[in-house]
């Protein structure tokens, strides 16, 4: 008997064991990228679906969940089981009209998954995975079926789980306005709800970026750290609580993860743009990138009004004498603001009655446009929408229309205020909605986009590359006006690895006059030779030289911004350190120059440049603008000097650098060897 009873608890043992075994995780696939380094594993946990990265064997991203949870209750992700699984190999290499590097290489692995609940509504989901050589990205798909038609998303159920309390750099997604904050470096678990980009420095020596791709038609995701280490995602609601409202056939943006073995390995990655749909536009020949001015900094420095008045800044008079500033040193456009009917400073009043083709009396948009094309400059518009919507979709097809025909091809729009139509944030499935419909609007009209108070950048701009730039950074303009004092020293070596991520950004730099006489407690806290390097530093396809006219005129530092390009065929970081410092280098799209950018924090620093990324075959005249003897941002910031030498590929170029300090340099082919 006693024997009896052993064995009947023996065999009680051993079938919870086996059903223990049959429920534990498993490993449905594995993919990886093209050179084998990096892994991603997918699972299923007693039917809850779940992944994990890796590279070269080091954990990068832990066991994390995936799914969602729609307004009925119920979760998509869980109890599910798969039905079957595709591969693709894919290998291609595509040309951008502009951008950070002409050619890009779009190769990857990927791995669907088509999957099914167990019970219940049986309702499908795919996933589909694509990993790079440089890091991966994941979506879900629900494909159209009888269970399953439109349908309420309240929380998507994504997760970066760490393996560690690493630090990111980070800032706040809800508590200040448009990503106009000071950037945060702390461990992940002191973070708030931060909005992506979040880059990330990882304990086992990798350097991360969490963003997406391809949002379009959803809300942006942010992340909050949740119990331990990991991260959660957390869309942007709608004023009602809903996070997304879909119907199927439904795609969500990509879930992007960036992995680099240093800091400029995350600039150089392009895999947020193979993540994005092909360009739409056949003929892209319109869409033209460029430098230009604008009635702007000297709004702020209150020696205009953007309102019309006796100091009004968009009169007739002032433009012509903007576009004979632009004609004469080479620049493509002039930004006017402030030029239309109703236009005002008050973003609680009157959004509702902003006219977006009736100008002011003192600005003749016909007799400017007309002039400007005489001069090879075009008049860059201005759309400041005050945060309302609907205003602005009831009248924005006329206002590009009238643009169109007036040769106007490119448009800032604006959208100051904490809510678009007072109750939508600008980052929720509304605004993205919103935005997604003027960029593509815009491009029937052959007009190209400059958006300021945005959603954050996903790539978009390989789809339609009309999509040129936009804000959503703490910008120059904080130097003019904010309490604080005006951006960090080393603000500028923090965005490139941050906002710079996302796409391209209108940091608007070019300051030589550092008085402020409105609030001569805010300045501009770098060097001269720190703002020429920033058009090397910082990309976008629409580069601004913000100063007044008068300030640049007569100053030999001027030569630089009429030469710099704005569009680039190789982008090479040559050596940074977040926060402190940060030396790039870009080749010209249209010849074989290449130019140089290097600025630091606010501490003086001495750098040797490699110059290994010249032709081995060329001798190059470099013109190097450079800080002076006594430069330094807080006492002497227009201390600047220039230095003409040769330079070839296998020389090493040592530089010191004042505080706040920076250098620009050209370098052009001289003598074949």
């Amino acid at each position: 008997m006693k024997k009896f009873c052993q064995n009947i608890f023996l065999a009680a043992l051993l079938a919870l064991l086996l059903g223990a075994c049959s429920n534990a995780k498993e490993e449905i696939r594995q993919v990886h990228s093209p050179d084998g380094k990096i892994k991603v594993a997918v699972f299923l946990d007693k039917g809850a679906l779940s992944y994990s990265a890796s590279k070269e064997n080091v954990e990068i991203i832990s066991l994390s969940k995936l799914g969602f949870k729609f307004k009925d209750g119920t979760v998509l992700g869980d109890k599910m089981k798969v039905v079957k699984t595709e591969t693709r190999t894919f290998n291609e290499t595509w040309e951008q009209p502009w951008g950070e590097k002409r050619l890009i290489e779009n190769r990857f692995e990927e791995l669907t998954l088509f999957l099914k609940e167990k019970t219940g509504l049986k309702r499908e989901l795919n996933m589909v995975f694509r990993v790079y050589n440089d890091g991966l990205g994941f979506r879900y798909l629900i494909p159209q079926q009888a269970k399953l038609d439109s349908f309420v998303i309240m929380d998507e159920l994504t997760e970066f789980s760490l393996p560690a309390a690493d630090k990111a750099w980070w800032i706040p997604a809800y508590k200040e306005f448009y990503y106009e904050s000071i950037t945060r470096y702390t461990s992940i678990k002191d973070m708030d709800t931060v909005c992506t980009p979040l880059t990330i420095e990882t304990q086992s020596g990798k350097y991360l970026a969490i963003h997406e791709a391809n949002l379009t038609n959803y809300a942006a995701m942010n992340l909050y750290c949740s119990s331990g280490t990991t991260l959660k995602c957390d869309l942007t609601p709608w004023s009602t609580g809903e996070k997304v409202f879909a119907k199927t056939p439904f795609q969500s943006p990509w879930r992007t993860v960036i992995i680099a073995d240093k800091p400029g390995d995350l600039i150089t990655s392009y895999l947020e743009l193979n993540l994005n749909d092909p360009c739409k536009i056949e003929d892209t020949s319109w869409i033209k990138p460029g430098r230009y001015i604008g009635i702007w900094w000297a709004i702020h420095m209150e020696k205009y009004t953007w309102p019309m008045g006796p100091k009004h800044g968009a009169t007739t008079e002032n433009t012509i004498r903007y576009i004979d500033f632009a004609s004469k040193h080479g620049f493509s456009g002039v930004l006017v603001e402030g030029w239309n009917y109703e236009w005002n400073c008050d973003w609680t009043t009157k959004l509702d009655n902003f006219s977006f083709t009736k100008p002011y009396p003192d600005f003749d948009i016909e007799k400017i446009t007309s002039y400007a094309k005489t001069k090879g400059v075009r008049l860059i518009g201005h759309h400041e929408t005050g945060g309302s919507t609907i205003n602005y979709e009831k009248q924005m097809e006329d206002g590009f229309k009238m643009y169109e025909r007036l040769g106007v091809n490119c448009v800032k729009t604006g959208y100051v205020g904490q809510f678009l139509d007072r109750k939508e944030r600008h980052s929720s499935q509304y605004g993205v909605l919103h935005y997604s419909k003027v960029m593509e609007t815009a491009a029937k009209y052959h007009i190209m986009i400059d958006n300021h108070e945005p959603v954050m950048p996903t790539g978009l701009c390989r789809t339609y590359p009309n999509f040129m730039t936009g804000e959503g950074v703490r910008g120059q303009e904080y130097n003019a006006w904010s309490a604080d004092g005006g951006n960090r020293t080393d603000h500028t070596t923090i965005i490139p690895f941050t906002r710079g991520l996302a796409g391209p950004m209108d940091y608007t730099p070019g300051i030589f006059n550092f008085s402020n006489p409105v609030k001569p407690n805010t300045r501009v806290k770098t060097t001269l030779a720190h703002q020429l390097a920033l058009y090397v530093v910082l990309y976008s396809p629409l580069q601004m030289a913000c100063d007044l006219p008068e300030n640049y005129e007569g100053n030999p530092a001027l030569k630089f911004i009429e030469t710099v390009p704005v569009s680039w065929d190789v982008t090479k970081v040559v050596d940074s350190k977040i926060g402190d410092y940060i030396v790039t280098a870009r080749k010209d799209r249209d010849s074989d120059r290449w130019f140089l950018g290097g600025i630091t924090d606010e501490n003086a620093r001495e750098i040797n440049i490699d110059l290994s990324f010249l032709d081995p075959d060329l001798r190059y005249n470099a013109i190097i603008y450079k800080d002076g003897p006594n430069a330094n941002w807080e006492t002497n910031p227009t201390d600047f000097s220039i230095e003409k030498r040769e330079e070839r590929t296998a020389n090493q170029l040592a530089l010191k650098l004042a505080p706040g300090g920076g250098v620009a340099i050209s370098f052009t082919p001289n003598i074949i060897k």
